[in-house]
């Protein structure tokens, strides 16, 4: 049985992800950083699964707190055959760079590229000796480009850096049966972000040009893909699910 571990999984984007693990049979674990009671009802509803579930509460930009995950994961599944880094601290108030506190844009860098270099340096030597890995990190529509995302300049900043980081670590991990990809979800707000595709199919959505919003289960289906025994030959990929939304330029 694959072991995933699966970065902010309790609710969101990563509800669905740690949910299609389960559904296919791999166990899980999973975080949370302070929505514990978000967290506990995920493990109430997902009971059947408690066997193959394990939540930990993490601060995911604390390198001592990465490193207590990492030996929970192992203590209790004995590998962790596939990384999702799905945590990722975004500011939501639109402001320039010269408007940022230096908290602000150390809290974006760490959350969003430090806090997978720290993840990987534990994980890439058990998937090495396991000879599998698959590592999944997020980012934004066009990341792999570097393009500019005005009043988003430190989000962009760091999520530019990882994919850099995530074409490397595809580079160097390849002859231990490693990938490494990016999916890189559209505008998925609200309560859209843990529903179906089959829900989101009721509402006709005018700015996505396929006529839906996206789903947790557009992310969710992706990144299970790429995680297949058969999906090896995909690494160092970058994969916008967006729907055709230009998610950047919409506001200009």
């Amino acid at each position: 049985m694959r072991h995933a571990l699966v970065t902010a999984g309790t609710k969101g984007l990563g509800r669905k992800v740690t949910e299609a693990f389960l559904e296919k049979g791999y166990s899980v674990t999973t975080t949370y950083h302070l929505d514990q009671q978000k967290a506990e009802q995920m493990g109430q509803e997902l009971a059947k699964f408690n066997d193959r579930l394990q939540i930990v509460q993490v601060d995911i930009t604390d390198p001592n707190d990465i490193e207590k995950l990492f030996n929970h994961a192992m203590a209790k599944f004995g590998s962790i055959d596939i990384l999702v880094n799905n945590a990722g601290p975004y500011i939501f108030e639109r402001k320039k760079l010269v408007d940022y506190t230096t908290d602000e844009w150390n809290k974006m860098v760490n959350g969003n590229l430090n806090c997978v270099f720290h993840l990987l340096k534990l994980v890439i030597p058990s998937m090495r000796k396991n000879k599998f890995g698959r590592i999944v990190n997020y980012g934004f529509q066009g990341a792999s480009d570097a393009p500019g995302w005005i009043y988003r300049s430190a989000f962009a900043a760091a999520k530019s850096g990882l994919v850099s980081l995530t074409k490397t670590i595809a580079y160097e991990e390849a002859e231990f049966g490693i990938t490494s990809n990016m999916v890189c979800p559209g505008n998925i707000i609200g309560d859209m972000k843990e529903a179906t595709i089959e829900h989101s199919r009721k509402f006709k959505d005018e700015h996505t040009p396929i006529g839906r919003s996206g789903t947790g289960e557009d992310i969710a289906r992706a990144v299970l893909f790429l995680c297949e025994e058969s999906s090896d030959m995909i690494t160092g990929s970058i994969v916008d699910i967006t729907g055709g939304l230009d998610v950047i330029h919409r506001h200009l």
